[in-house]
């Protein structure tokens, strides 16, 4: 039996916040995470900054010899906020473009905990797949269950008939890193919704 092949991840857009929280566990595996993107020689695209976890995940990977790349939008970018160590950063008019910025550079998607910014992220990266609008990977790394009572309420989604079963599988979830970089590089997109395919014609 022929094993699946493995979809190369060069670029990956990592979503999370930019507070430390006050999770320990979450904080170090931030910096694990990019840690293990420079042993895999990915690039981080990301947000930017150089604070909370983003700051972790750019010097876990920057310190382990990566390449990070930040999107910011011109009103974040002060001294206080912007990481000036980035061997590239891109700066965008606003969030939106920063996000449309993010998505033409990656191969795929991460969310590490976050709050508000981080689920926006997200959800609208998800809901664009969802739409068939790209056909990338998208990641929920669900670290010292941070997640688990969003995946219940995605799941309640579903039972209720307000999610479809096809869509909730778009998000990838796992609580390892490594997993659930095999799970991202063995997605199969699903097919384009045929209404889309009809309004395209």
């Amino acid at each position: 039996m022929m094993s699946k092949k493995l979809k190369p991840i060069k670029n990956l857009a990592v979503f999370c916040a930019s507070s430390d929280g006050n999770d320990r566990e979450i904080f170090d595996n931030a910096y694990t995470v990019g840690k293990k993107m420079a042993e895999n020689d990915i690039r981080l695209v990301y947000g930017g900054s150089k604070l909370g976890l983003m700051g972790q995940v750019a010097k876990g990977a920057m310190e382990h010899g990566g390449k990070a790349t930040g999107v910011i939008p011109d009103f974040l970018k002060t001294k206080e906020v912007v990481h000036t160590g980035l061997d590239k950063l891109i700066t965008t008019q606003d969030m939106h473009e920063r996000k449309l910025t993010m998505n033409e550079l990656s191969d795929a998607f991460i969310s590490l905990p976050g709050g508000f910014g981080t689920f926006e992220e997200l959800f609208e990266i998800v809901t664009w797949a969802q739409l068939g609008l790209h056909r990338k990977p998208i990641g929920l790394l669900n670290i010292n269950g941070f997640y688990d009572d969003l995946i219940n309420m995605l799941n309640k989604m579903t039972a209720k008939g307000l999610l479809k079963q096809d869509n909730l599988d778009i998000l990838l979830i796992s609580d390892n890193f490594e997993d659930l970089l095999e799970k991202m590089r063995s997605f199969e997109s699903k097919p384009v919704p045929k209404w889309m395919i009809k309004n395209q014609t």
